[in-house]
């Protein structure tokens, strides 16, 4: 629970930091923009206010990694979903109202985490889990896509290093194998989702893990 508040308060600080010009470059989400990426992350920040408030009482179906689903192939950026959240970035034209966007659903989204049980059970997309793996498994959603932001932004501010500690042990519970401890948490991450590929040594030392790699995570 507190690393879901700091990993999501760490991420929308950054966001709220950027000035506009940095909302044209680049994210590490292939095919978008840095502002296509906040307009997913208020989704995001929809998708765990909805999630909160839809109780289940059926026994949990996933946990906090089992709820991560694994892709055959990296994204293009040509899905629908993918290209709505490109249009309705584009319709905000002015990035003020980005942020002043996240910041509102976003902080409702925080107080919602940091009120909620975390023994509760909730439902989101067809299965059930409770709230404490919940916030837990969007850890590393927020990591990653802290990463996603500040990918062309050598200046901005990096994520906590706890909330990249977690994520790396998270994704390599999802891999079920242990990257190299010569890799740095930020590197771990990077290269096991794809966002970057392996130097040739970083090849070498992954060994058989390579042959998983990279994890698409859905």
């Amino acid at each position: 629970m507190d690393l879901f508040s700091c990993s999501w308060t760490a991420l929308r600080t950054a966001v709220a930091a950027l000035p506009d010009k940095d909302f044209e470059r680049p994210s590490g989400c292939t095919g978008w923009l840095v502002r296509d990426l906040v307009c997913h992350l208020i989704i995001d920040a929809q998708d765990v206010l909805i999630t909160l408030a839809t109780p289940a009482e059926t026994a949990p179906t996933v946990d906090a990694v089992t709820y991560w689903s694994v892709a055959d192939h990296p994204p293009t950026g040509d899905d629908p979903l993918d290209a709505l959240t490109v249009r309705l970035a584009a319709a905000y034209e002015d990035p003020r109202l980005l942020t002043f966007h996240l910041d509102d659903v976003g902080s409702a989204a925080g107080r919602a985490a940091r009120l909620a049980d975390p023994g509760a059970r909730v439902s989101t997309q067809d299965e059930v889990l409770t709230v404490g793996d919940y916030l837990s498994a969007y850890v590393l959603e927020w990591t990653l896509h802290h990463l996603d932001l500040i990918a062309h932004l050598p200046e901005a501010p990096q994520p906590p290093t706890e909330c990249l500690a977690r994520s790396r042990t998270m994704l390599e519970e999802i891999a079920d194998a242990a990257f190299p401890a010569s890799f740095t948490d930020k590197d771990a991450l990077l290269v096991g989702t794809g966002r970057r590929a392996p130097a040739e040594d970083e090849q070498a030392e992954l060994g058989a893990l390579a042959t998983k790699l990279p994890l698409v995570l859905g």
